[in-house]
C-alpha cells in the first residue's frame, strides 16, 4: 500500500516543479495576444477610433477615451505581465479589458467568444494565484519581505 502513495507523492512533487514554467508560459502567451492587439490599434489609429465609435458598444465611456484606455492597457499590462511586475494587477486589468471586449462587440463569432473565454480563464488563474516564482514580484517578495 505504501508504493502507490509514494508514487503519487513523487508524481505530484514533479508536477509542482513545473508550476512556475506554466505560469511563465501563460504570461508570455497572453502578453503576446494583447500586445499585438495594442500594436494593431496604434498602426491603424483612425480605424481604431472608427471601430470604437461605430462598432464596439463600450459601456460608460466615450468612444475616444475607451480607445485610448484599451490601447494603453494592451501595451503596458502585457509588458508588466511578462516580467511579472504587478502581476496580479496586470492580469486583473487585462481580465477586465477582455471581459469588456467580449461583451462590447456585438458581431463576435463563436470562435472569438471561445478565445475570450480561454484568455479569461488564464488571466483569472494569474490574478488569483499570482505570476509565480519566475517573476519580479516573487523576487521582490523574497528580497524585501521574507524573514
Amino acid at each position: 500500500m505504501q508504493f502507490p502513495i509514494k508514487l503519487y507523492l513523487t508524481t505530484t512533487r514533479w508536477v509542482d516543479l513545473t508550476q512556475p514554467l506554466l505560469n511563465l508560459a501563460f504570461r508570455i502567451y497572453l502578453a503576446k495576444v494583447f500586445f499585438y492587439a495594442g500594436l494593431t490599434k496604434i498602426k491603424t489609429w483612425d480605424s481604431t477610433l472608427m471601430l470604437f465609435e461605430y462598432e464596439y458598444n463600450v459601456p460608460l465611456l466615450p468612444f475616444d477615451i475607451a480607445a485610448y484606455l484599451a490601447t494603453f492597457a494592451e501595451l503596458v499590462f502585457p509588458a508588466l505581465l511578462v516580467i511579472g511586475l504587478a502581476g496580479r494587477f496586470s492580469a486583473g486589468a487585462l481580465f477586465v479589458l477582455n471581459l469588456v471586449a467580449a461583451i462590447s462587440y456585438p458581431d463576435i463569432s463563436p470562435a472569438g467568444t471561445n478565445d475570450h473565454y480561454f484568455w479569461g480563464a488564464m488571466l483569472l488563474v494569474l490574478t488569483v494565484y499570482g505570476p509565480g516564482k519566475l517573476s519580479v514580484d516573487a523576487w521582490i517578495q523574497q528580497r524585501f519581505f521574507s524573514r
